[in-house]
């Protein structure tokens, strides 16, 4: 008799596919991409997704058989697989990971079934076998049993046999605590009792109700709201319009006057009306478009450089056009979900209801409707916006990728694993649909600029602001001179004092962005020096005034603000530096006559909270808007004439590698929020170091020599793009302990790659969360094979594994650590 097996991915960090048994049937059923229960373990059921259907029994262990299928047709397409592999390979994670990575929610399911008694079916006990009748027997004096005490019961591991037989003989029932799973949305809709739709009736009807009012009212509105729309009517709608109760509706519907249905609804809904025809390009936005599909004849990836406010979208626009009227779905990816809420208004009027969006700030059922509608090549979800997790969904027919923002690190995961960068992976998926790819940004990282040049990627350029705006004027402000001179006021300079004055006379409006949130960084004690930290990290605690506590940025720990010194209980404490809040405080000072909002991630909690301020600002009931790196990325906002930095220093002071090109990009991408309109806009940068490279070239958008100066360094210390970077950290509670496994671990590492090796090293913040860490990072130079090089990682991160005395000491490994 032939033996039919399956290989499933369990979503469980382990790397390996398992073999599962089943039957000719199930064979015949089964296709990759489907979900089966299956128990793993000794009692634990997983939902895993099944990848392939064989004959092979596995060598090494006896393949148990599955619990049950789940799905009925595959959830999961098999470029999704592939993709899915790639990430696994590439960024060394496991499939399990992955596969938790990539699925919303509801379809990861796991747990223990539950077995109850059925109630409702009569049946002879003495039909019953042994095993059977102990089950039976327990389910009198317990209420559900599970599978665990089952098998205690029976005394045997393989109990799902017996649990079938007691299904088909209806003694027991089965409900799997997991199965929660997506419930479609249902809404309750009214309308008139078929009866009541002719004329003569419907007037006999109204003439009957003089003595009851309020239910006449009723159906008045019902007939205006119909009279307005074709569309079904919500109950909800009706008790609006009417201003009614739902009694008088439910009596109207005992009567059978109405009559009340429901209908599923998508979760997520556009309900304006198409505008229709998109807008007409300029001479250079035709130019670049021109361009760029000339370059998409013979390249699939192309880098468009154009200037903050160039109108970039609107070139993106006909492109999605294109792939739409060709009936290609197009994935639209942004770093910040901030983002979106602009972008969804701009394209609904262009696409109208054949955009969906896709970001974790979506429930998990809305998440499942969009991957649905994807899967189905629905029209709806022809245009995907979505944050980096959208390079998931289970697309079928992908023509385009646009990559908007490019430069952001956002895109990059850190934790947990898979670390993936969405915008390299998004250019393998497009490869595997043979789709396109745009690249856009006003300040492009130097990796990708990097392969512009070298002719791998396209590369167009859209260099003059729509409707020809000025490019904003942005002057230096020395703050070291101004404290000499006592021309500040808190932490603003005369300069910068006078312009908000001069902009709010004009009634424009002010963006000021300083990159640090809460109130103020170190608490210090004047008398003894000792300033709050945190207990599980090594950074201090940061003080947000608006809940009067100290809390930690790392691991949220917090505390209740002292009302003196820890140490030595002196009443005089005071705060250095400054954050958001600090900010929002001084200008409600100031400016007492108008209204400041604030943008960061303690205000921005919620699916809505971006949402919420960016239409205050934009409906200008907000007049100075201060904010953290959120404002930097991409936003539209029509009447801002002056951009502040805040500090620009401590952007440029981090340890890393990328701090200078970030500096550049984020104070560029700052600065591009002025004068979008007619006015030519103002940007004033505060700075203890006016001569700071850096801050030079961004005074005079000189991108090209950022560049310059970044990839020459680049190149003499040996970073990207010349060399790629493995970044390994260990993590553990013990300090010693960390130590060594890390030492080790640098030592195995050394002898292979020799000098190309670095650290191991503490990073600046080395404990995090009451866990140590130590990294390591390991060079690749160009010619040497990155397949090999992985292998090689692996092997001794499987030996270091089998070591006792580092047992519990975590490894990370993130691969292109941008």
């Amino acid at each position: 008799m032939m033996s039919y097996f399956i290989n499933v991915i369990l979503p469980i960090p382990l790397d390996k596919e398992f073999t599962y048994a089943i039957n000719k049937d199930e064979a015949g059923f089964l296709k990759p991409g489907m979900r089966v229960a299956v128990q793993f373990g000794k009692s634990k059921v997983y939902a895993a997704l099944v990848t392939k259907i064989h004959q092979t029994s596995p060598l090494a262990y006896e393949a148990k058989e599955i619990e049950h299928i789940l799905d009925e047709s595959p959830i999961v397409t098999l470029d999704q697989l592939r993709l899915w592999s790639w990430i696994s390979d590439y960024y060394l994670s496991t499939k399990g990971e992955v596969m938790r990575a990539a699925l919303p929610g509801a379809f990861l399911l796991e747990s223990e079934t539950i077995i109850l008694k059925n109630e409702s079916s009569v049946f002879d006990e003495s039909l019953l076998k042994d095993d059977e009748f102990l089950i039976y027997e327990a389910l009198q004096y317990q209420s559900l049993l599970r599978i665990q005490e089952v098998m205690d019961i029976v005394g045997k591991k393989s109990v799902l046999p017996v649990i079938k037989r007691l299904l088909e003989k209806k003694v027991i029932t089965v409900q799997e605590e997991i199965y929660e799973q997506y419930k479609p949305k249902m809404v309750r809709y009214i309308r008139l009792s078929k009866e009541y739709i002719k004329e003569d009736s419907l007037r006999v009807l109204l003439d009957s109700m003089t003595r009851a009012p309020k239910q006449r009212e009723v159906l008045f509105h019902l007939f205006t709201i119909q009279a307005k729309t074709k569309k079904p009517i919500k109950i909800d709608e009706l008790l609006k319009a009417s201003n009614s109760s739902a009694a008088v509706v439910r009596s109207l519907i005992d009567k059978k006057i109405l009559e009340e249905y429901r209908l599923q609804a998508d979760r997520v809904q556009y309900l304006g009306e198409k505008v229709g025809e998109t807008k007409q390009l300029n001479e250079y936005q035709l130019k670049a478009l021109v361009e760029i599909k000339k370059y998409f004849e013979d390249t699939d990836v192309c880098l468009f450089h154009g200037v903050t406010s160039s109108g970039k979208t609107e070139v993106y626009v006909k492109l999605i056009e294109e792939a739409v009227k060709e009936g290609k779905q197009v994935l639209y990816l942004l770093p910040e979900i901030a983002l979106t809420t602009q972008l969804i208004a701009r394209l609904q009027e262009y696409f109208g209801e054949q955009l969906s969006v896709y970001h974790s700030k979506y429930s998990v059922n809305e998440r499942v409707e969009v991957w649905n509608n994807v899967k189905d090549k629905k029209s709806k979800a022809q245009i995907i916006i979505g944050a980096r997790s959208a390079i998931f969904l289970p697309f079928i027919d992908l023509g385009l990728i646009i990559v908007d923002e490019e430069h952001e690190n956002t895109f990059k995961q850190y934790d947990p694993a898979p670390r993936y960068h969405a915008r390299d992976s998004a250019v393998v998926l497009a490869k595997m649909f043979g789709a396109k790819v745009i690249l856009g940004s006003a300040t492009p990282s130097i990796e990708t600029y990097y392969n512009a040049q070298q002719g791998k990627y396209g590369f167009v350029q859209l260099t003059r602001r729509y409707g020809d705006v000025l490019m904003p004027e942005i002057n230096l402000v020395d703050i070291k001179t101004k404290y000499k001179k006592k021309e500040m006021t808190g932490h603003f300079s005369d300069t910068l004092l006078l312009a908000i004055q001069d902009a709010l006379k004009e009634e424009e409006q002010v963006i000021l962005f300083q990159n640090r949130r809460g109130y103020s960084p170190v608490v210090e004690c004047n008398t003894c020096g000792h300033s709050p930290q945190c207990s599980n990290c090594d950074v201090s605690l940061t003080f947000h005034s608006y809940k009067n506590q100290l809390r930690c940025h790392y691991c949220g720990h917090n505390i209740a603000m002292p009302q003196k010194c820890m140490a030595c209980d002196s009443v005089d404490l005071s705060t250095k530096g400054f954050g958001t809040e600090q900010i929002e405080k001084e200008l409600e000072t100031l400016f007492p006559d108008y209204k400041i909002g604030r943008m960061d991630q303690d205000t921005t909690k919620g699916k809505h909270g971006y949402e919420k301020i960016i239409n205050r600002f934009e409906e200008g009931e907000i007049d100075i808007l201060v904010g953290t790196q959120m404002l930097s990325k991409g936003l539209d906002f029509r009447n801002v004439s002056l951009v502040g930095v805040m500090n620009a220093d401590n952007l440029l002071n981090f340890p890393d590698f990328r701090a200078h090109e970030r500096s550049y990009q984020l104070m560029q991408q700052v600065s591009g929020r002025a004068g979008r309109t007619k006015k030519r806009g103002k940007v004033l940068i505060q700075t203890y170091n006016p001569y700071h490279q850096i801050l030079q070239q961004v005074s005079v958008n000189d991108y090209l020599g950022m560049y310059g100066d970044q990839i020459e360094e680049r190149y003499q210390y040996k970073y990207p793009p010349f060399y790629k970077l493995i970044k390994i950290t260990s993590r553990h509670k013990d300090y010693n302990k960390v130590n060594e496994a890390t030492d080790w671990l640098a030592k195995s590492l050394k002898n292979v790659f020799k000098k190309n090796v670095l650290g191991p090293e503490f990073p600046p913040v080395s404990r995090i969360r009451n866990q140590y860490h130590k990294n390591i990072i390991i060079k690749i130079p160009q010619g040497q094979s990155l397949n090999k090089t992985k292998e090689i990682i692996k092997k001794i991160n499987t030996s270091f594994k089998a070591i006792k005395d580092f047992s519990g000491v975590r490894i990370v490994i993130n691969v292109d650590n941008y």
